[in-house]
């Protein structure tokens, strides 16, 4: 199962195939199922879910136990220099066992192994959950990593204009502030890159700790960020998220209320205390077998508050689970509508907005050293070639990650591929 999700999530998240920046390979590169396989392997999160369904199974073996018996031992007429006159001394050992009626104990233990069910399936939903955090942050350190080289490529377009404009400017055909204008630009974009660089450490470190890790063990993340994939449609997904761990939980859930409702009924049925005992006679000497029954009468308690109380337990878990479904799919609604507006943002950017501004770009470019073009106008023809790849890089970062939340809510792959990237 865990292998499964893995590869699902690393398909619905499909990440990063920029190139990234050149620096030293001192660490490995991680990729997404890398990711995933450590956080499951080493998550406290999923370590404490571990030690409650422990938990549980331990109230569930307590619940089958029978009550323990009760020996007790009596002397009568016994006195500090010895027995009274006329009064012998008696004496008794009595063993007493309370017998639970009308199905206590089943009740009880069925209670206990409903805690038990919707604990491991609190597990299961947290798993997921987590396996869909990791992969968000791997698509943000991803899309941050990525922003840097994009920044960085920009950068470097707009410093191969300083010669050409200074070769203008030194012909007499431009003024000096064009220059400077340039260079002005270039020491924008330069901040850029250093704000970008600082979300990639913050990312890259949120990254490492949900690993599991105190600071990041890896250089680079790596992946195909450009990739597309198109969510099912939003009925199906729906269907799916009803075999959500955290929605199918709340049948063990009612199932567990229903038997402490059932149990709550069944206080008030009292039970008997049967005693078998032996006493000796010390003046005969003789010995007698003693019995005795005991059974509480439920008048002054018939426990109306505890049954009130659970029947408003068991009925409340519906509302609970409606409750529950409704923040699931509003989740994965505003995933679903996120990611196929991403899909249509980076269609028209892919397919009008990017080639126009590379067009644009290249004849303006083409045109400058003929005097046809300004340079305030090369600067805002790059300008919008850098907005539209940044724009396209937005869109594929918030599609990837819709996807992530999709896949984490519904267990399952929820995606069908749509187009390879450019």
């Amino acid at each position: 199962m865990i292998s499964r999700v893995i590869w699902t999530l690393c398909a619905a998240a499909a990440v990063c195939a920029s190139p990234v920046a050149a620096q030293p390979q001192q660490l490995p590169a991680l990729s997404l199922s890398q990711a995933l396989q450590r956080t499951v392997a080493t998550s406290p999160r999923l370590a404490a879910a571990d030690r409650t369904i422990g938990m549980s199974e331990g109230r569930r073996i307590q619940a089958n136990a029978l009550p323990n018996p009760t020996l007790s031992f009596d002397a009568d007429n016994v006195a500090p220099g010895g027995s009274v006159p006329g009064q012998p001394i008696q004496t008794t050992l009595l063993l007493s066992q309370l017998i639970e009626l009308a199905g206590k104990r089943d009740a009880r233990v069925s209670a206990a192994l409903g805690e038990y069910d919707a604990a491991r399936l609190e597990r299961e939903a947290s798993r997921l959950e987590l396996l869909s955090e990791v992969t968000a942050a791997f698509v943000a350190a991803l899309a941050a990593q990525r922003r840097v080289v994009l920044l960085d490529r920009h950068a470097g377009a707009l410093k191969k204009l300083v010669p050409l404009v200074q070769r203008r400017v030194d012909a007499g055909a431009s003024s000096p502030a064009e220059v400077s204008r340039v260079e002005t630009a270039i020491g924008f974009v330069r901040l850029e890159v250093e704000r970008s660089r600082l979300a990639l450490a913050q990312a890259r470190r949120e990254l490492a700790v949900l690993m599991g890790t105190d600071a990041p063990d890896f250089n680079a993340v790596a992946g195909d960020f450009g990739a597309l994939s198109r969510p099912a449609p939003f009925e199906a997904i729906v269907r799916a998220i009803e075999d959500n761990p955290k929605l199918t939980r709340w049948t063990a859930i009612r199932a567990r209320r229903d038997s402490e409702l059932l149990s709550a009924r069944l206080k008030a049925v009292p039970d008997v205390t049967a005693s078998l005992g032996w006493r000796r006679y010390e003046d005969t000497p003789e010995n007698a077998l003693r019995f005795g029954v005991s059974v509480p009468i439920p008048v002054m308690d018939r426990n109306r508050g505890g049954i009130r109380e659970a029947q408003e337990a068991a009925q409340k878990t519906e509302a609970d689970r409606a409750i529950n479904r409704q923040t699931l799919i509003g989740i994965v609604g505003k995933a679903h509508d996120g990611a196929l507006s991403a899909l249509s943002q980076i269609d028209l950017l892919r397919r009008v907005i990017l080639p126009t501004a590379r067009k644009t770009l290249a004849t303006i470019e083409a045109g400058y050293d003929q005097g046809r073009f300004t340079a305030l106008e090369i600067l805002d023809a790059n300008q919008r070639v850098a907005d539209a790849e940044l724009m396209e890089h937005d869109a594929l970062a918030s599609l990837h990650t819709a996807l992530a939340t999709i896949e984490g809510l519904t267990g399952s792959s929820a995606v069908r591929t749509q187009a390879k990237a450019k």
